[in-house]
């Protein structure tokens, strides 16, 4: 489909079909994901500590927040090149806390939380919500940039103000997901 737009070089601008590629990495991660999380992890596993996996991910969770709160800050002002960098360093961080959460997962045996009471009930809160809407964002963060992309912006602000917030929200969680567990890793 072509657009009356130009691109940079004065060349017409081609919009581009990234449906397809949206919904296959997001059943495949996802799909991924679920099949992971009902496995017990590798048996003798002891090359190094995975534990640290966890810590990663909090790690790259937390750029990925803080990335994400750059971006906010940059298109509220109006600065189009700094966001798109900021996103762009926020799914970087996103990539490599999904390699550790697999490797993690993969690799080693689920956890359990060992709280009670308020703590055990704010826990599962916690990670439950974070679960539903980080399957969420796969697809959405995809169709955010994809539509960013094709110079759709006005479909671009549509779903951005559902993406931005609970990406945050995610990745925010995804922390207090591993403070919350993190004494609990044998």
């Amino acid at each position: 489909m072509n657009d009356s737009r130009n691109n940079a070089s004065g060349k017409p601008f081609k919009k581009r079909n990234y449906k397809p590629i949206i919904i296959a990495l997001s059943v495949i991660l996802i799909g991924a994901i679920g099949v992971l999380s009902g496995m017990n992890g590798v048996e003798d596993f002891d090359a190094f500590d995975v534990t640290i996996l966890p810590l990663m991910n909090a790690i790259f969770n937390s750029f990925t927040f803080l990335f994400l709160v750059g971006a906010l800050i940059a298109i509220l002002r109006g600065n189009v090149k700094v966001h798109q960098r900021f996103i762009y360093a926020a799914f970087v961080m996103t990539s490599l806390f999904l390699v550790t959460y697999v490797s993690f997962h993969y690799l080693a045996p689920s956890t359990p939380y060992g709280g009670e009471g308020f703590m055990a009930g704010f826990y599962y809160f916690i990670l439950i919500t974070h679960i539903i809407l980080a399957a969420a964002i796969v697809p959405l963060a995809l169709t955010s940039v994809a539509r960013a992309w094709n110079m759709e912006n006005e479909r671009h602000k549509k779903i951005a103000r559902w993406t931005m917030p609970i990406w945050l929200y995610v990745s925010f969680t995804g922390v207090l997901v591993y403070i919350l567990i993190s004494p609990y890793y044998s």
